[in-house]
């Protein structure tokens, strides 16, 4: 019945990356490394990770008619995605301006170019994506009006995931469409607003289940995650590796969760399954290069 295990909507960015001994104060000139381009976005990030895990997968997202463009379609294709739904043109490609100082602290500025101009129009074109679609996964990388028309153009037997990252206040609509809304600490914190009460996260976890969600995962880090539902509150136990960079490990837990919550996981099992492959994912430098494939998952 679905072409797709899974379809990701959101945003394709060009990483431009360089090393400096520290950085620039106002008005001040550094010299730092050569500059490192990679292929990056959360939108991207996850398309490439669920493919590399055996996942069907395409990807709604637009970048510009530009190299950085061309980095982005070379590195999808050549991970497995599908990118029939990936639109050229209208600005420039999306990119990150990234300074990495030698204790690993950074700054980035974001520049959404192309990212920006993803409609709920284009949303609405592609509505054959959907319905060909067993789960869909979207983020905030891109208009917050593109991402409800996303969860308005869903399959009658689709499910939609959510990581709004970044974090702002989502409307109503869009919080009861979400199963599940993936949360870090920090994004759970901003959605709750006034309504967060401590520092535990199965209270947050609780509190934001009765915002409208039909599930919540709070991820914890080399603490694992909570996974709430109307069944309850439970956690999922983390794996421990020794991490090395953990670039994308998010956007690599939510598509492994997505994607095995379409081959009929349960919520509990999809979360345990994306924690091996976050784990997995913080053992290698970088952030699409390090996402790992079933069989090295399979091997933790």
């Amino acid at each position: 019945m679905y072409d797709y295990d899974l379809l990701v909507v959101g945003s394709a960015n060009a990483d431009l990356v360089i090393g400096v001994e520290r950085r620039p104060a106002a008005g001040e000139t550094v010299l730092g490394s050569d500059l490192a381009v990679h292929p990056g976005g959360k939108g991207a990030n996850q398309a490439v990770a669920a493919a590399r895990l055996g996942a069907s997968t395409a990807l709604l997202a637009r970048v510009g008619d530009d190299g950085h463009g061309r980095l982005l379609l070379d590195s999808l294709r050549s991970a497995g995605v599908d990118t029939v739904g990936v639109l050229v043109g209208g600005a420039p490609t999306g990119v990150a301006l990234i300074t990495v100082d030698p204790s690993g602290d950074n700054s980035i500025v974001v520049s959404p170019g192309a990212n920006g101009r993803l409609t709920p129009e284009d949303v609405r074109a592609a509505s054959s994506l959907f319905h060909a679609s067993r789960v869909v996964s979207a983020q905030l990388e891109i208009p917050l009006e593109t991402v409800v028309a996303v969860a308005s153009s869903l399959a009658p037997d689709s499910r939609f995931v959510l990581n709004p990252s970044p974090p702002r206040p989502l409307p109503a609509v869009l919080l009861a469409a979400c199963d599940p809304l993936i949360v870090n600490e920090h994004e759970a914190k901003v959605i709750l607003g006034d309504s967060a009460i401590g520092d535990d996260p199965e209270d947050w976890a609780r509190i934001l289940l009765a915002k409208g969600p039909r599930s919540v995962v709070v991820t914890l880090g080399a603490e694992g995650a909570l996974v709430a539902s109307r069944d309850g509150v439970s956690r999922v136990a983390s794996v421990k590796v020794d991490a090395v960079d953990t670039t994308g490990a998010g956007d690599a837990f939510t598509a492994a969760l997505a994607y095995r919550l379409g081959t009929g996981a349960s919520l509990p099992q999809a979360a345990a399954y994306a924690a091996r492959v976050g784990a997995a994912a913080v053992t290698r430098e970088g952030a699409q290069v390090s996402f790992p494939t079933a069989e090295e998952v399979d091997a933790l």
